[in-house]
């Protein structure tokens, strides 16, 4: 029978939450920089969606944070390409505006610089949806 050798269990504390927008690739040691909704963006965001579901028009989501680009996937099955998709791209702030919403077939139905507008695009469909 083997002897086995106690071995102390190192306790480490949990990592702190980082306010620092970055994921970190422990392989090669790189930083890479995250695109993310803030709780405002969300908040106005679930709320259209939640109308929606609601209505019996959309029954699934998704998130993505990437590098460039945050993006708030809409499907109306989960096993479905997203219907449509809500991005916020920082780098086009000061030109076209960073938020857009993306149809299906990649179709850019509004861009602009204020969220709440650009969501509006949605409520002729919601209108449509409580009418039938």
């Amino acid at each position: 029978m083997a002897i086995m050798a106690e071995e102390p269990i190192a306790f480490h504390r949990a990592a702190s939450f980082v306010r620092e927008a970055a994921r970190k690739f422990p392989e090669n040691g790189a930083v890479v920089p995250v695109t993310r909704f803030d709780r405002g963006e969300l908040n106005r965001i679930l709320t259209v969606y939640g109308r929606m579901v609601a209505a019996g028009e959309w029954r699934d989501y998704a998130l993505d944070f990437l590098e460039e680009r945050a993006v708030f996937s809409i499907f109306r099955r989960a096993s479905e390409m997203p219907l449509y998709q809500v991005e916020k791209r920082p780098k086009l702030r000061a030109k076209q505006g960073q938020y857009c919403v993306i149809a299906a077939g990649g179709l850019v139905m509004t861009r602009g610089h204020d969220l709440a507008q650009v969501l509006k695009v949605f409520d002729k469909k919601l209108f449509k949806a409580l009418a039938e």
